[in-house]
């Protein structure tokens, strides 16, 4: 193959989101001078961001202190009410609000489309100089002669199924800098190879996940009560599994409906798709559907370990950012104010260490400092509730896990110490022969809706001229373990009717439908053998999301 091409710059940052606009919003405020590269890997700002979402302002106050006096900024929607329900299968409890420890409270607190507040923070990095190229996915990171990261390469375009260069082939970009920042967000591909490559995980706990599951709608002007949040825990899904919902009302007649499964599930036979289906049944939910119109659907991985399971944040000649570093805080469902901060965070120590001329070092002071800090202080108080949960159960797991918020809040600390997560979300998975097949209703297409025509809604598109970019390492272990022992759970737990198993003359075949990913990782994360890995397919393709 030709050699890359390549150009050098101060610092690299992987992905758009909040914690890589922010980090280039924050190197541009202590340095002007500075030239600070973001890639992309969606068509555009905002076409790969899913979440709720529920934004506590406190990044954005310290980002850019002014922004409730900019005209077209898109916080349009502050909290006005705040529900918290336990369902059954017909009824549904309101919890009161005066249980809730303090850091529950929505008040003060926007609904926000998270992918039109990156659009927005993007027009705020490139007025500063910021440079910003979407539809390049970085694909591999390169290393000095001290082993220090010192850049990535974006992927090469115009391979053709079998990796073989086409007449449109183009060769991928290489980008040298002085810092690496890897704001990929849940799962992200470098993100693991170099939380792998440095053992950056040494002592933390496992990493944990959920899948969130969204969709927008327009509903009837009369069902519509602009500042709603609602939460709710409890049925579609049984005791020993974590999961819940939401219910944001927007502007202009939108809401926003999602569900969470925890993907430390145990049944192999679970679909957390359809589990968010029937969701929409329970007559407490569906009311607000009746006369409503479905307009997008989207998928995404949530890091879920919280305090115990973050990673060491810096590495040589990088850090870890936001939802890469897994800094949600599971509770409050909210991860893009601690994504802001520590993007500010991480700016400060890198620019300090190039003002310095330390470049391509590992700054390791970010460990304490980010502990220390506001994201630090949301995380430790919350460390409990999710180990809990898994351990306990929903009703026992989620009472006890409000109790020790309220001991954290209160008193400074916790009965508990900081208890372990136990298995990955891989190892949580079972036989299914300790299982029973769940019988989903079908969908009616009205309310509740089969997963290819809502990956139409994500205006999904993969070239199909292109190597595979989910890599089935062993075939005959997917189908002996994968498909034998826990019979074939990805064709379940995929959101967008990624995998299949087929029967043919010639026996099984496991079908990967690459063209329908929505990029959500959970393939990656819940596979029982980690036998499946995710890569970027070729820049600028997967969703395409308007405003979720």
């Amino acid at each position: 193959m030709p050699e890359r091409e390549s150009i050098e710059v101060d610092v690299v940052i992987v992905g758009a989101g909040p914690a890589g606009l922010a980090s280039a919003i924050k190197l541009k405020q202590l340095n002007a001078e500075l030239n600070v590269v973001v890639l992309e890997k969606g068509s555009e700002v905002g076409a790969h961001i899913v979440s709720g979402a529920v934004m506590d302002p406190i990044g954005m106050d310290a980002l850019l202190p002014n922004w409730r006096q900019e005209p077209d900024h898109p916080f349009k929607t502050p909290v006005q009410a705040d529900h918290f329900l336990w369902l059954s299968k017909n009824s549904a409890l309101r919890l009161p609000n005066s249980l809730m420890p303090k850091l529950m409270n929505n008040h003060g607190n926007y609904i926000v489309s998270l992918a039109n507040v990156c659009r927005w923070l993007a027009s705020k990095a490139e007025e500063l100089g910021v440079d910003i190229y979407p539809g390049f996915a970085a694909t591999e990171l390169l290393f000095n002669e001290q082993g220090a990261v010192c850049g990535v390469a974006t992927g090469d375009m115009g391979l053709d199924r079998s990796g073989t260069p086409s007449s449109q082939f183009e060769r991928g970009m290489a980008l040298f800098a002085k810092y690496v920042l890897l704001g990929e967000g849940a799962r992200g591909s470098l993100s693991k190879q170099v939380i792998k490559h440095y053992d950056l995980s040494a002592n933390a706990d496992h990493a944990k996940f959920g899948l969130g599951i969204k969709e927008l709608w327009e509903v009837a002007p009369e069902k519509h009560q602009a500042g709603l949040v609602q939460h709710s825990f409890g049925w579609p899904l049984d005791g020993s599994t974590g999961g819940g919902s939401f219910l944001y009302h927007l502007e202009d007649n939108l809401v926003a409906v999602g569900f969470v499964v925890h993907l430390n599930y145990k049944n192999p036979y679970l679909s957390p798709y359809e589990e968010f289906q029937r969701f929409k049944t329970h007559p407490k939910i569906k009311e607000t559907f009746t006369g409503a119109k479905r307009i997008s659907y989207g998928a995404r991985a949530i890091s879920e370990g919280g305090w115990q399971s973050v990673p060491k944040l810096s590495f040589p000649g990088g850090v870890l950012l936001g939802c890469a570093a897994g800094l949600v805080n599971v509770p409050r469902i909210k991860g893009s104010h601690n994504a802001i901060l520590s993007g500010m965070l991480c700016a400060e120590h890198v620019a300090k260490a190039i003002a310095l001329e330390n470049y391509h070092g590992d700054l390791t002071a970010l460990e304490q400092a980010w502990r220390q800090s506001a994201i630090g202080q949301d995380l430790k108080k919350v460390r409990n509730v999710k180990p809990l949960w898994s351990k306990l159960g929903t009703l026992a797991g989620v009472a006890l896990g409000g109790l020790d918020m309220w001991t954290n809040e209160l008193f400074g600390g916790s009965l508990f110490g900081t208890l372990k997560h136990g298995k990955s979300d891989a190892q949580s998975l079972e036989p299914a022969s300790r299982h029973q097949v769940i019988d989903y209703p079908k969908p009616d297409g009205v309310l509740t809706f089969d997963r290819l025509s809502s990956v139409f809604m994500s205006n999904t598109n993969h070239a199909e001229e292109q190597p595979c970019h989910l890599k089935v390492m062993d075939m005959s272990l997917q189908k002996s373990s994968e498909l034998g022992l826990y019979a074939g759970p990805s064709t379940r737990f995929c959101p967008a009717g990624v995998y299949e198993w087929v029967e043919r003359e010639s026996g099984t075949e496991y079908v990967v439908n690459a063209q329908n990913c929505i990029h959500c990782k959970t393939c990656d994360i819940k596979d029982p053998n980690q036998n499946i890995t995710w890569v970027p397919p070729q820049g600028a393709e997967g969703p395409v999301y308007p405003n979720m």
